[in-house]
């Protein structure tokens, strides 16, 4: 029987997509491939997460967008030093027992990233 297998892409919009590749390479350290985009290879820990949210949900503020985007760190203490110095502001963190330390910062589009260094 056929299944699907996983997340394979994270696509959106944004009205200025140059600008908004250049930030996730300086303050994120992308990768970025010839087409543009990035190719993250399986995961040496965590996983792909979907999980469908309540339309009136808060969890994704202080963004207006309709979804969230969750990124697996290595080294969660090193990403927020580099964040931070990249002018970026951390709107929280919060280490969560079976599941790892997770921070929040908005990226220039407007939407909010979780970032996730799983135990």
């Amino acid at each position: 029987m056929a299944k699907v297998l996983g997340v394979g892409g994270v696509f959106f919009k944004t009205a200025d997509k140059e600008a908004l590749k250049a930030w996730y390479v300086r303050v994120l350290k992308f990768e970025l491939t010839k087409w543009g985009g990035v190719y993250f290879p399986p995961l040496p820990m965590g996983g792909t997460v979907w999980s469908p949210f309540a339309a009136d949900t808060e969890h994704f503020k202080p963004s207006d967008a309709p979804f969230m985007i969750n990124l697996v760190v290595d080294d969660m203490a090193a990403m927020l030093d580099h964040v931070r110095s990249e002018g970026v502001e951390v709107l929280s963190e919060e280490a969560m027992d079976g599941m790892g330390r997770f921070a929040w910062i908005m990226d220039p589009a407007g939407a909010k990233i979780e970032l996730w260094q799983p135990e």
